[in-house]
């Protein structure tokens, strides 16, 4: 199948769950960001899951969204943009972010290329966003990781609510 056509986009339905009061909100030196994004069907009605920790182990805020039909890559490099868009509130310092998949953590890191033109596009939006910040590492975690499994449950949640 054609993953170009995979890009149509409805409007997005997504929720932020906050977790510290703002007023109390103080800047952190290093920020753990959990995601997952995924598909039914690849492509198909796709969502994100988000966590942000502090570095106190702090849970911060979830967020789940849905964001039309994507593939299940797709979803993965929407998460953690809009990740980095919500950790800039809590810090612009240090970024450790963990995900289930491999293919993206190796192709942000360097190890793989990127091929296909709407990935590209992604990824150049990752790594411009990834300049509001001093360091972002990416790391990945298998999906039984309580933090992904966590995430993985946002990503139903939110296919869920708009059935």
């Amino acid at each position: 199948m054609n993953q170009g056509k995979a890009m149509g986009t409805a409007h997005a339905i997504g929720m932020v769950e906050k977790f510290v009061d703002e007023n109390e909100m103080m800047k952190s030196d290093k920020i753990f960001v959990f995601t997952d994004g995924g598909a039914r069907g690849n492509p198909g009605p796709a969502a994100i899951g988000i966590m942000l920790y502090d570095e106190k182990k702090q849970l911060l805020l979830e967020h789940k969204e849905c964001i039309g039909t994507a593939t299940n890559n797709i979803a993965e490099y929407k998460a953690l943009i809009k990740a980095l868009e919500l950790v800039v509130d809590f810090s612009q310092n240090e970024v450790c972010c963990f995900l289930d998949s491999e293919l993206v953590v190796m192709q942000l890191n360097g190890r793989y290329r990127v091929k296909t033109p709407h990935i590209q596009k992604l990824f150049s939006d990752l790594k411009q966003r990834e300049k509001m910040f001093k360091k972002v590492v990416y790391n990945h975690r298998r999906r039984t990781d309580p933090f992904i499994s966590r995430c993985d449950s946002l990503v139903n949640n939110a296919l869920d609510d708009v059935r």
